[in-house]
C-alpha cells in the first residue's frame, strides 16, 4: 500500500514522501491516526502544495536548532543526586533529569531528544547526545553530584 505522509514519522518517511508500507500498519494507525493519507492522483496534487509550506517551516527549524546547539555548547549542568560514600549512586541518571535541569536553565527540550552516552552510575563527568533536528546534533556535558542532605 502507497501512502503520502502528512507529518514525519520516525524510521518510515518525512512529511509529504510516498512511502509503501504493510496494508495493516496503513489501514489501522497511519490513516486512522492522521499521520498518512491513501496515495490518489488528488491527494498527490495536494500534498505538493503543503510541501512548501512543510519546506519552508524545515528551513526555519533548521535554523533555530543551530542556533539552539550554538547556545548549547557553552553550557554544563549539574545533576544533584543521592550517593554512597564510595560515590555510588543510588538508581541512574535518566534523560527526565536532564530535560529538567536544562529547562531550568531556560532551554526547552523534549526528553525523548535526549540520548546519555553512557550509563551514569557514579558521580563525574558525563555527555549527552541532543538531537535537535535531523541533521543537528549538539552533545552536552553535564555533572553528577552528591545532593546536600
Amino acid at each position: 500500500m502507497q501512502v503520502i505522509l502528512k507529518e514525519d514519522v520516525e524510521k518510515l518517511g518525512l512529511a509529504g514522501e510516498v512511502v509503501d508500507v504493510k496494508d495493516g500498519y496503513g489501514r489501522n494507525f497511519l490513516i486512522p491516526t492522521g499521520k498518512a493519507v491513501l496515495a490518489t492522483s488528488g491527494a498527490r496534487k495536494a500534498i505538493e502544495q503543503q510541501m512548501k509550506k512543510v519546506l519552508e517551516q524545515r528551513l526555519a527549524n533548521l535554523d533555530s536548532a543551530k542556533e539552539t546547539a550554538e547556545t548549547l555548547k557553552g553550557t554544563n549542568v549539574t545533576i544533584a543526586v543521592k550517593a554512597g560514600e564510595e560515590g555510588k549512586i543510588f538508581g541512574t541518571v535518566t534523560n527526565v533529569q536532564i530535560a529538567d535541569a536544562l529547562s531550568e536553565k531556560g532551554f526547552d527540550i523534549d526528553r525523548r531528544k535526549i540520548q546519555i552516552d553512557e550509563d551514569v552510575k557514579q558521580l563525574g563527568e558525563y555527555t549527552a547526545t541532543i538531537n535537535l533536528h535531523e541533521e543537528v546534533k549538539a552533545t552536552l556535558t553535564f555533572w553528577v553530584v552528591k545532593a546536600q542532605d
